[in-house]
C-alpha cells in the first residue's frame, strides 16, 4: 500500500541540503548572514525549493511571541487618502511577511474600546494618524511599537514619526495666490485638533503676513462638505471686503466652498480662488478642476511600515519630510480676472 503524502518538513530540507535543522531555521529566517557561508544558505533555499517546503510561519510566530500583524489606526475612511495609506502599508508589509488590520477611528476612539482581547496580545506594532491619537490609549496601543503619521516630531507619542512636508504645501499655495496678485485671503480651516492643521496655518499666515498690504480671516469647518458650504457662506456674508482666494485644508472642505459660493452667486476663479490638499479624486470631478496639493498617500504608508520595521528591528528609520506638490488648474487666477 502506498504511503500518504506528507508535507515535507525541515528535516527533510536538511537532510537534502546536508546541514543541520538550525542552519535551515536561520537560512529561512533570513538570519543566516554571518553564520552560515553563502553557499550552504544558496543550497538550503534550492532544497525547500525542490522539496515545495513552506515555514509554519503560524507555529514559529507563537514560540516566539509575535502575530507579524501591525494595526494601521486611522480616522474615518471618509476619502480615499486614507485608503492609499493602508495600500501602501499593506504592500511593504506584505514583502515582510506581515499584515496590516485597518482600524477606522471616527471620533477618537472609534465604535469599540478595544476590537481585541488584547492589543497587545495580537500585535507587533502600531502605525497611528495624529488625527486618529486618542485611540491608542483605548487600544493601549501607546504601549507598544508605535510610529505616528503626520505628527509633531518635537512631541510625538511614537518611537519614530513619517511627514509630509505640509509646511512647504502651505508655502507653495501662498506663492501661487500671491504671485497671481491676491492679497486678500480666507482660510477654510479643519476643525480638529492635530498638528497636521496647526502647521498649515501657521505657515500660511507666515507667508501671507510677510507681503504688505496682505490680510488673513480664518473660518472653521468639521471636514464634510455640508458643513464646508455652511461655514462659506456665513464667512462671505458678513461686512467687510471680500477676499480674493479661499484656501482650504482639503478638498473635500472646498467642494463644500464651491457649493457655499454658488448659493452666494460667486463664481470660481472669476470673482474668487479656491485651492485645496490631497489631491483626491474629487480634485478633477468639480468644475472648474480645483488647484490642489497633491499627498503620495499611498508612499505615506509605505514610510510608515518601513518606520516601523526599522523600529521592530531596533534600525534609524529613514528620515525627512515626505515632498508635496502643488497641482495647478482651473480654480485660481488672478483676481477680478474675466
Amino acid at each position: 500500500m502506498a504511503r500518504a503524502s506528507t508535507r515535507p518538513t525541515s528535516r527533510d530540507v536538511a537532510q537534502a541540503a546536508g546541514v543541520s535543522q538550525a542552519a535551515v531555521s536561520l537560512v529561512l529566517g533570513d538570519k543566516w548572514r554571518g553564520r552560515v557561508s553563502q553557499a550552504t544558505a544558496e543550497r538550503v533555499r534550492q532544497a525547500a525549493h525542490d522539496l515545495g517546503y513552506r515555514p509554519n510561519l503560524a507555529a514559529r510566530n507563537l514560540r516566539l511571541g509575535h502575530t507579524r500583524t501591525v494595526l494601521l489606526v486611522v480616522p474615518a475612511l471618509t476619502t480615499e487618502f486614507f485608503a492609499g495609506v493602508y495600500t501602501g502599508a499593506a504592500r511593504v508589509a506584505a514583502e515582510h511577511g506581515f499584515g496590516v488590520v485597518l482600524y477606522p477611528s471616527p471620533e477618537g476612539i472609534g465604535p469599540a474600546r478595544n476590537p481585541f482581547a488584547s492589543a497587545r496580545a495580537a500585535l507587533d506594532g502600531v502605525i497611528a494618524s495624529s488625527m486618529a491619537a486618542d485611540a491608542l490609549t483605548a487600544l493601549r496601543g501607546d504601549q507598544l511599537p508605535l510610529v505616528m503619521l503626520d505628527s509633531d516630531p518635537t512631541g510625538s507619542l511614537g518611537a519614530a514619526t513619517v511627514n509630509l512636508d505640509i509646511a512647504d504645501g502651505a508655502r507653495q499655495i501662498a506663492r501661487h495666490l500671491i504671485d497671481l496678485g491676491h492679497r486678500h485671503f480666507l482660510h477654510l480651516a479643519a476643525d480638529v485638533p492635530s498638528w497636521t492643521f496647526e502647521i498649515r496655518a501657521k505657515e500660511l499666515a507666515a507667508r501671507i503676513g510677510a507681503v504688505p498690504g496682505t490680510t488673513l480671516r480664518t473660518a472653521r469647518a468639521p471636514i464634510t462638505i455640508d458643513d464646508a458650504r455652511a461655514a462659506t457662506q456665513a464667512a462671505l456674508s458678513g461686512p467687510g471686503p471680500r477676499p480674493t482666494a479661499l484656501v482650504c485644508d482639503d478638498d473635500k472642505l472646498a467642494a463644500g466652498a464651491y457649493k457655499g459660493l454658488r448659493r452666494l452667486g460667486l463664481r470660481v476663479p472669476d470673482d474668487i480662488s479656491v485651492t485645496g490638499v490631497d489631491d483626491l479624486g474629487l480634485a478633477t470631478a468639480i468644475d472648474p478642476e480645483l488647484t490642489t496639493v497633491r499627498l503620495d498617500a499611498e508612499l505615506f504608508g509605505e514610510r510608515g511600515m518601513h518606520a516601523l520595521l526599522a523600529v521592530l528591528e531596533g534600525r534609524t528609520p529613514e528620515g525627512g519630510d515626505i515632498p508635496v506638490h502643488l497641482v495647478v488648474r482651473g480654480s485660481t487666477a488672478p483676481p477680478g480676472a474675466p
